[in-house]
């Protein structure tokens, strides 16, 4: 853990307090918990930490900035590293909501970031809280789009930046980090990738993401910039049509940050009640837990959905879904690809991993688990591009 004196109001918000862990709620120091809660952790039960703010805005967003910047006040940071991130569109699916039998269906586009990804909205505060410790440089393990973005971000910064991936890391992921300068560490599998990240961080790398086994979520200074998600949903849609959320989840932290968003404008008093948050896998893991196997547990499965892939469950992911009165939605592959079809059909070229939002609500559909007058919202957390296209098919 590093801990840090600096309190310039200019950068840091001065309503950030310390963090407090999200399972025990041990209250802490503003510093750095890669690792989570030190006592949760000394118990085997690794659970992340998450700011704390003596008070919270009075208005959600400033008229006068645009994408993050205008919920700066509700981040530990009112000045990143930016490159432009949020204010991504949320478009009304009305014919795609008839054929599906909904009162209404949206879909908010986070492929409109600048690397084509919601991960934009964690690597601007991540790097900037590298930068504020003087670390040597930043380390992460992806699967692909983090590792763009936090390239992408880190550059801009001027920061040294290592990505730690595997072999099945796509062409595509593989030139936009190398084409920032930054170094593409190949592991032999995702738990080898963890192991290196953890051995740079005791070398003074400033790891973006988790390194534990089992794990936590990613840098929680970095994680808060998912709460903007949440801002702008309300600020597009209301209150009234926040029914039913679709993330695509492997560890949770998009789920974490839409949760603690809503949770923060409930505190606020801007509604008064949570949407309820559904996390789509394309196998079970999530679900597991739910149904009462262990936390600590591995969950292995065989998925062509890339960027929710992973054997591992945080318990951020499971808090989420709980105190939103949600669920995990399981998905198969042939269907995802079916809607990604779908969805083009419609006029949205999504990345299969964010397609699979259309398949779980179906799913909901189909069992009579959600109701047919309510609005779902689907997060695309990138766009179609970023998919492989083998043999015709994108993969």
């Amino acid at each position: 853990m590093r801990t840090s004196e600096r309190r310039d109001p200019d950068v840091i918000n001065p309503w950030l307090t310390g963090f407090s862990c999200i399972r025990c709620q041990m209250e802490l120091p503003v510093g750095d918990y890669p690792e989570g809660c030190p006592i949760c952790l000394s118990r085997g039960t690794p659970a992340s930490v998450r700011p704390v703010y003596g008070r919270l805005p009075d208005v959600v967003g400033n008229p006068q900035k645009r994408g993050m910047a205008r919920y700066a006040d509700w981040l530990p940071y009112r000045q990143w590293t930016s490159l432009g991130e949020g204010s991504t569109s949320c478009i009304s699916a009305q014919p795609l909501a008839d054929h599906m039998g909904m009162a209404g269906i949206f879909i908010k586009n986070e492929g409109q970031n600048p690397s084509g990804s919601h991960k934009d909205r964690v690597s601007g505060l991540t790097v900037t809280r590298a930068c504020d410790v003087g670390a040597r440089g930043i380390v992460a393990a992806s699967s692909g789009n983090a590792g763009a973005s936090l390239a992408l971000y880190a550059a801009a910064a001027g920061l040294r930046c290592s990505i730690v991936a595997t072999p099945a890391l796509q062409p595509l992921h593989r030139r936009a980090i190398t084409a920032t300068g930054a170094r593409l560490i190949t592991a032999g599998d995702s738990l080898e990738r963890w192991k290196t990240v953890e051995r740079m961080a005791r070398e003074g790398w400033f790891p973006a993401t988790n390194y534990l086994a089992p794990p936590v979520g990613s840098n929680a200074f970095g994680v808060e910039g998912l709460k903007t998600l949440a801002f702008e949903l309300f600020e597009d849609l209301g209150a009234e049509r926040l029914d039913a959320i679709f993330v695509p989840t492997s560890r949770g932290d998009l789920l974490w940050g839409l949760f603690q968003g809503f949770h923060q404008l409930r505190e606020a008093g801007f509604i008064a009640t949570l949407p309820r948050l559904f996390a789509i896998e394309p196998f079970p893991r999530i679900s597991r837990i739910l149904a009462g196997e262990s936390l600590d547990g591995s969950y292995p499965g065989s998925t062509s959905l890339y960027s929710i892939a992973g054997s591992t469950v945080t318990y951020q992911a499971v808090e989420a879904i709980r105190r939103s009165h949600g669920d995990a939605v399981t998905v198969v592959d042939a269907d995802v690809h079916r809607d990604f079809e779908l969805l083009a059909q419609y006029g949205f070229y999504l990345e299969l991993s964010s397609a699979a939002t259309l398949t779980g609500l179906r799913t909901l559909i189909e069992h009579g688990a959600i109701a047919r007058e309510s609005c779902a919202v689907l997060i695309a957390t990138s766009h179609g591009y970023k998919d492989q296209i083998v043999d015709g098919a994108a993969r």
